[in-house]
């Protein structure tokens, strides 16, 4: 079985489809030891170079997912050796390597999944797909109606037009309110900056659910679960 060059390559994690045509436009790609051109395709046992680099390529139909419980102080970042990383606590692959379906800030903990196959984490948190993410944050002070309002209306930030799609409050202290939220919204902080953009601070932000799948309460922090075929079947059935 053969597949496009562009296509290994997406898979590996190391670019997207369209980034990988410039990389063997540009003649930076070899299969084997023949430098690869627009259209080729390859087998199982070809080997790809970047840049005179290997991409380790995932054995064909083992795609795994698996459910991360992120704690604080982890970068969503490759590792390096140097700080801590959300890679740190997941198990070795075999071949390939594991692709972030989105990211968490340092301070920021709960659902994270991950995926062996590249073309299909960048498939899956695509904005057309449209997932929903599910937080529960805790806010320093007590909006009012008016200003929970605004959150649910739409406010511009970064150039963009953001808002939380449902908004239920929780329990309430003196000095802090509780609330669960969801947002379509995956760019960095946008929980945070929507919060900031009234004048109200997250002290406290865990995310609960990404599109159809949970973070189970069993599940400690720093530990991983992988989904089995049923959650992959129900995450990636409607991908565009």
């Amino acid at each position: 079985m053969t597949v496009r060059l562009q296509k290994a390559i997406a898979d590996t994690g190391h670019s997207s489809r369209r980034k990988a045509e410039e990389l063997i436009f540009e003649g930076r790609v070899y299969i084997n030891e023949k430098k690869a051109s627009i259209g080729d395709k390859i087998s199982e046992s070809d080997q790809i170079f970047i840049d005179g680099k290997k991409l380790h390529r995932a054995v064909a139909n083992s795609t795994k997912i698996l459910i991360y419980n992120k704690p604080t102080g982890e970068e969503c970042t490759n590792p390096d050796g140097k700080k801590k990383t959300v890679f740190d606590n997941l198990p070795k692959l075999d071949s390939g390597r594991w692709i972030s379906l989105g990211r968490l800030d340092i301070n920021t903990t709960g659902l994270l999944l991950f995926c062996n196959n590249g073309s299909l984490a960048n498939q899956i948190i695509h904005p057309s797909n449209n997932l929903d993410r599910e937080y529960l944050a805790r806010i320093r002070g007590k909006p009012t109606e008016k200003d929970l309002k605004k959150l649910l209306t739409g406010i511009s930030i970064d150039g963009n037009k953001i808002k939380f799609t449902d908004l239920v409050k929780g329990r309430e202290t003196t000095s802090h309110s509780w609330f669960a939220m969801v947002i379509k919204e995956g760019k960095n902080r946008a929980v945070r900056k929507l919060w900031n953009s009234i004048g109200f601070e997250v002290s406290r932000l865990k995310r609960v659910r990404l599109g159809p799948i949970f973070l189970s309460a069993k599940l400690k922090l720093g530990e991983y679960e992988f989904l089995d075929e049923k959650e992959i079947k129900k995450l990636t059935q409607n991908l565009q």
